[in-house]
């Protein structure tokens, strides 16, 4: 997919600039322990990013003045939706979890991820940052500093059996995460299964279900190419990351300490999404065998590019069913700040 590359060589251009701003060491910040609460501990984003961020990248840009201990919530026994309310709470300092864990705590959690909402990485980091002040606000009452958001790569179908577009999901049991992907389907003529990611594999080898929806990455990892023949290359969802502290601590920290880890988490931001748009399409090399595959096992499923009429039938449910389910269920004022940045992004208007 060639757009995905050139988000990826304009994600990096971005990148390169911020890092040659803030990525400069740091004399005399004050002697400073955080507690980070990060993200999945067997993901990328954790392993390649947020552990050396707060490991080695902090202490070395303050000259060993910031240092950071940092274990993924599963490995502390979390299961990801009660993190927020830890924050706020001020068990946990500092913490990073999925957004759509709390869609059912509020809607507006929602907004910049519904379901076929963003086509390409780059879409869904606009409309991300357009919708950051929102959710800045929104979590402020709460005591909770939003301290930005990265990203998973794209969450995409794979099907046990052909799967040549979006009218070939009508009567397929499709097992979603989120309500959000549940409506997706439903639209489509599907039926939503929800089924824990373990239990993937055998249900499409027995019919359980017919697809499954998932990281392209992550459904590799998984050995998801042993058990389905077709991967539809449409971003349906990005999950994207919250990176939060609660309030309190944030405040009592130096404002040069602020500052420092601002920027630096800023950087770390932007190569995270430059990541999740090229893992999203190693996800589509590896599980299809194509050479530009980096990995030893190569998959041999069929990879199915979305047709002009089906992006054109995508635009059609988002804009009739999937954004008015979901307005149906967020406050007026929600509404209203999705019109006013995302919609504005996606071609899309929301009405109460």
């Amino acid at each position: 997919m060639k757009h995905l590359a050139t988000i990826t060589l304009t994600a990096g251009a971005v990148l390169l600039a911020s890092a040659a701003v803030a990525q400069d060491k740091v004399d005399g910040l004050p002697k400073t322990q955080i507690q980070v609460a990060g993200a999945l501990s067997n993901l990328t984003l954790y392993q390649n990013f947020e552990q050396p961020f707060w490991t080695k990248t902090v202490p070395e840009l303050s000259n060993g003045q910031v240092t950071a201990t940092i274990k993924g919530f599963n490995e502390m026994g979390l299961k990801g939706p009660e993190m927020l309310r830890l924050m706020s709470q001020g068990v946990i300092p500092v913490g990073t979890s999925t957004l759509a864990y709390f869609a059912s705590d509020n809607p507006i959690n929602e907004a910049i991820d519904l379901a076929g909402l963003a086509p390409t990485a780059a879409i869904a980091k606009q409309v991300t940052d357009a919708f950051q002040p929102v959710y800045e606000a929104f979590y402020d009452k709460q005591n909770i500093k939003v301290l930005g958001f990265s990203s998973y790569p794209a969450q995409v179908l794979f099907c046990n059996g052909a799967m040549n577009g979006l009218a070939d999901l009508k009567g397929k049991k499709v097992r979603t995460s989120s309500r959000t992907q549940a409506e997706f389907v439903e639209a489509f003529g599907g039926s939503s299964v929800t089924l824990p990611f373990g239990e993937v594999v055998p249900a499409l080898q027995n019919g359980v279900v017919n697809c499954a929806i998932t990281g392209s990455m992550s459904g590799y990892s998984a050995k998801w190419y042993e058990v389905s023949t077709h991967l539809y290359a449409l971003p349906i969802n990005w999950n994207q990351q919250i990176h939060a502290a609660n309030k309190a601590f944030w405040n009592k920290l130096d404002p040069k300490v602020q500052d420092f880890l601002q920027k630096n988490l800023n950087v770390m931001f932007e190569k995270i999404w430059t990541d999740a748009a090229a893992e999203t399409q190693q996800g589509y090399d590896c599980n299809t065998g194509a050479a530009e595959c980096k990995q030893a096992v190569k998959g041999k499923m069929t990879l199915v590019q979305p047709s002009e009429a089906d992006q054109a039938l995508l635009k059609k449910v988002l804009s009739e069913t999937i954004v008015p389910k979901w307005a149906a269920r967020c406050s007026a004022q929600c509404v209203t700040d999705f019109n006013d940045t995302v919609g504005k992004i996606v071609g899309v208007t929301a009405s109460k």
